[in-house]
């Protein structure tokens, strides 16, 4: 598989214009390692496009602690198998096939809480573009490897290591891990994650590096 071109937000935002000019719907997906940026760079392309369009996120679809706890997960939460990919396939398939009076209501993810709060978000007819983000867009493993098929363009993010793991590190502490246990928890969870995530990124369209 042949490598993806290198990009930035500014040639995304003309390649997306340009196809919202011809009148397609768009369903952007962005992806990348823990701590690189998706949910930031998602605010930011969504920025540029008046009225903003509404951000997807996978997160949302986290399966519940109570659930995580119950089957002994927690402790790697936000591995791929503590998600409802079947649900987030569902959504966005039900996005891509919108009718015209139909308000498609998304979760969203509260960091605050660690936990989703359902219908947060809703999903217009009238949003011709509408953006997703998440870690495991473009994964081989099923049923991830279908929502690629549903995105019109996918945007894998590269960020130094270094940057991205201080930043991994500083989240967790910010949300009441200490420092020992942020480190231990970036290195036996986010950093597993990050590698099976990194397996995904030649299936992108566009790679954007910080």
């Amino acid at each position: 598989m042949s490598e993806p071109p290198l990009s930035d937000i500014d040639t995304i935002v003309r390649h997306l214009e340009h196809r919202l000019g011809r009148g397609e719907r768009c369903l952007v997906g962005i992806t990348g390692p823990p701590g690189v940026g998706k949910s930031t760079f998602a605010e930011d392309l969504a920025s540029r496009f008046d009225p903003a369009p509404p951000v997807v996120g996978m997160d949302a679809f986290h399966l519940g602690n109570q659930h995580l706890i119950d089957v002994g997960l927690i402790h790697r939460k936000g591995a791929h198998y503590t998600f409802d990919p079947w649900g987030y396939l569902a959504t966005l398939a039900r996005i891509t096939k919108q009718s015209a009076d139909e308000v498609v209501f998304v979760p969203r993810f509260e960091r605050a809480i660690e936990d989703s709060i359902a219908a947060a978000v809703p999903v217009l007819p009238s949003d011709r573009l509408v953006i997703t983000e998440g870690n495991y867009l473009l994964l081989d493993i099923p049923p991830w490897n279908l929502i690629r098929d549903l995105l019109s363009l996918s945007i894998y993010l590269e960020l130094g290591e270094e940057v991205r793991l201080e930043r991994l590190i500083k989240r967790h502490v910010d949300f009441g891990k200490t420092q020992d246990h942020a480190k231990k928890h970036v290195a036996e969870s986010d950093q597993v994650n990050a590698r099976l995530i990194a397996g995904s990124r030649s299936h992108a369209d566009f790679v954007v590096k910080f």
